[in-house]
Formats: structure tokens, sequence, C-alpha cells
């Protein structure tokens, strides 16, 4: 079994890959398999919340890549750039992990949360794609596909 105690914070030419939802990837002790098949032991610093793209090291030297599985995530919408903050003022207050792009924000399928974005006026829709979530204020990490200078 291969044991990955590391997360790296320089790149490094990965060996093998690690596909895990985003439930998974904020486990810092999991066992489970690499994508070629090779029984896996996380065993990272506690609050560790991994990334699309972050990078581990095993004991024995192998790096391995982290990749966002798809899966089941709820997709809100509007053109309305008013309509779209106050949908993440009333989910933020409900502390329900967020990952918002351009035009939309993505978050965990839950209905009660649909119908409460319905009513803000949102177009809400289900699909599968990889969840990526803001790291929030204080975690200090950043999803690579949102990174940019937060001083306005």
């Amino acid at each position: 079994m291969l044991i990955i105690n590391e997360l790296l914070n320089e790149f490094c030419q990965p060996h093998l890959h690690l596909t895990l939802d985003f439930e998974h990837r904020q486990k810092s002790r999991l066992r489970t398999q690499l994508n070629d098949g090779t029984d896996v032991l996380l065993s990272l610093p506690r609050g560790t919340v991994l990334r699309q793209g972050d990078l581990l090291r095993a004991v024995d030297g192998t790096v391995v890549q982290v990749e966002a599985a798809l899966e089941a995530v709820s997709v809100a919408r509007s053109q309305d750039m008013h309509q779209l903050a106050r949908a993440c003022y009333h989910l933020g207050n409900r502390h329900v992990p967020v990952q918002i792009g351009d035009h939309w924000l993505r978050y965990q399928p839950d209905h009660v949360l649909a119908e409460m974005l319905h009513g803000l006026g949102l177009e809400v829709h289900e699909e599968r794609a990889p969840f990526e979530p803001e790291a929030g204020a204080y975690h200090g990490r950043t999803p690579p596909s949102s990174a940019h200078d937060h001083a306005h």
C-alpha cells in the first residue's frame, strides 16, 4: 500500500493520479485507490482540503496529482449580478460551500436551497461537474480556477 503524507508546494512531474469527489478531498485520513488501482492511504495534516491539480508525495517519493471527480452538483445562474450576490450571501449565511463562476454558482444538491434560489430569481439545474468551492477567507488556498488578487 502506498502511503501519502505530504502536500507539495512546488511543481514535480506526477507519476500517478488520484481522482476524488469533494467529500473525500476533505478527508486527511483516507484509504482509497489511485486511478491505476493502486491501494493508497492518505495521511495528511488534519484540516487539509485537496484541490484539483494538487501534488502529493508518498513516503517512497512517488508524486501523485489530485483530480476533482465529476459529481452531482446544482448550478444556479443569473445575468443579474445583484441576484447572484444575494444568492451567495444567503448560501454563505447557511455555511454552504459554494463555487463561484462567471454568472453562476455551484453547490452540492439540496432541494430546499434550490427552492430558495428560485425564489431569489435564479435558474437552478443539476449537472455532473467537478466541485471546487471557495476555500474561505481564513483557509489561505484558493481553487486554481478562481485564484486572483483580492486586494480591491
